[in-house]
């Protein structure tokens, strides 16, 4: 009898799509369905990188440097600058997204049976990288009543043992939007020293911080060899379909190995990496405009959330993503019902479960994530479709917003 490998059982499916046939169902019905759910920005894509690829003389489309075009890198040695990281061509190795990136960093930095440590909630695929990796996960749990700030440093070395490895983190953060500050970056340093660790740092979103500092794990003096950077265009150019990303180290040994596994799937999308390398050019401004949208996007959905009964949000730093703790009893269930059993004025919402976000068994089961990617107008349609789902679940609870949130958020101001 044939049988699917124990890698492809463990394989989670994703929190973002696995609610998908319900919302496509909804669809055929005739009901708008308003997605919150995946950080797809309706923002477009600037016309530069487009019109880069219309007006490329190619005759043949080629392979391109296994590393990626030594144009492209060379031109985002550029780009780093304007963000204070300074690096050499020759240590920037353009990947398939930021995705392979990612997978790169597991297969390189640990052997099978090794643990990574992750804060959560985090971003789902971390989870299903590192089963593609054989490696072992080890949440360590931020909390919403604190804004989802990084954990204290005792609650890492209470999990550190002799298979730990590395460290990963998401700043600014996907699923909550935290921003971490320097004190925390200076922690997580700490840490890394001491025990001789990886700092895997996701920056994907770093054009969007709100309200607080960005600090790179490149920015951290001393940390030359511990750290490997992760990066994308998907976000910061709104191009998540060009699938280009960036591995970027000064960790010799590193970056040579990951050459062997970028040599293995031969080279990066070509026409993707033109479109990324026009797009280095594109002017500050284009950073300001966009980041102003979507601070004005993440204002109205936190208020809008907060002002619903027994709805809890606490103000992300950056990103644009949101936790939101509801008063229900499961969000799984909630986040079916709502595409499947529920609408308002022909229209319903597609969201995030939050125990997609979450290692730990039981946590998450009131949270979602809300992706603010869409206009003020949809989101506001959106959240009159929730505050009307949440009168009508049959699951509702009493209300979760409990009084230490709200202090903690009294006290933060």
């Amino acid at each position: 009898m044939l049988e699917i490998s124990h890698r492809g059982q463990e394989m989670p499916s994703s929190p973002i799509r696995k609610l998908v046939p319900y919302a496509e169902a909804a669809k055929k019905k005739g009901i708008h369905v308003y997605h919150l759910n995946i950080g797809q920005p309706d923002i477009e894509t600037p016309a530069i990188m487009l019109n880069a690829v219309r007006n490329a003389n190619i005759k043949t489309l080629e392979y391109s440097h296994s590393a990626g075009n030594e144009s492209y890198r060379k031109k985002l040695v550029k780009y780093y600058q304007s963000v204070d990281i300074n690096v050499h061509y020759d240590e920037i190795l353009v990947t398939t997204g930021g995705s392979e990136a990612i997978l790169f960093s597991f297969f390189i930095c640990m052997n099978p049976g090794d643990e990574v440590i992750i804060p959560e909630p985090y971003y789902a695929n971390y989870n299903s990288f590192a089963v593609a990796a054989g490696i072992n996960v080890v949440p360590v749990t931020s909390h919403i009543e604190t804004g989802f700030a990084l954990p204290p440093i005792a609650d890492f070395e209470r999990l550190i043992t002799r298979k730990t490895k590395a460290i990963i983190i998401c700043n600014p953060n996907n699923p909550t939007g935290y921003l971490y500050s320097r004190e925390e970056m200076e922690a997580l340093k700490t840490i890394c020293l001491k025990h001789n660790l990886y700092l895997l740092s996701d920056e994907a979103y770093r054009e969007f911080c709100y309200d607080g500092e960005y600090i790179s794990a490149m920015h951290l003096e001393g940390m030359e060899n511990n750290v490997v950077l992760i990066d994308t265009i998907s976000k910061r150019y709104s191009a998540t379909g060009a699938r280009i990303g960036a591995l970027v180290t000064k960790n010799k040994s590193v970056y040579d190995t990951a050459m062997k596994f970028a040599q293995a799937r031969l080279s990066p999308p070509g026409l993707a990496q033109i479109m990324g390398e026009a797009a280095v050019d594109l002017p500050q401004s284009y950073f300001d405009a966009t980041r102003e949208e979507y601070l004005s996007r993440r204002n109205l959905l936190v208020s809008r959330l907060n002002k619903m009964p027994g709805v809890y949000c606490p103000n992300p730093g950056g990103a644009f993503y949101a936790m939101a703790k509801l008063p229900i009893d499961d969000t799984d269930k909630f986040c079916q019902w709502i595409l499947e059993s529920f609408s308002y004025n022909n229209k319903t919402i597609m969201l995030a479960p939050g125990t997609g976000f979450y290692t730990s068994i039981g946590l998450g089961k009131q949270e979602v994530r809300f992706a603010y990617v869409l206009n003020k107008e949809d989101i506001n349609e959106a959240m009159d479709c929730l505050e009307q789902a949440l009168l009508q679940y049959p699951g509702r609870t009493m209300e979760v917003a409990s009084a230490p949130v709200r202090e903690f958020e009294r006290l933060r101001g």
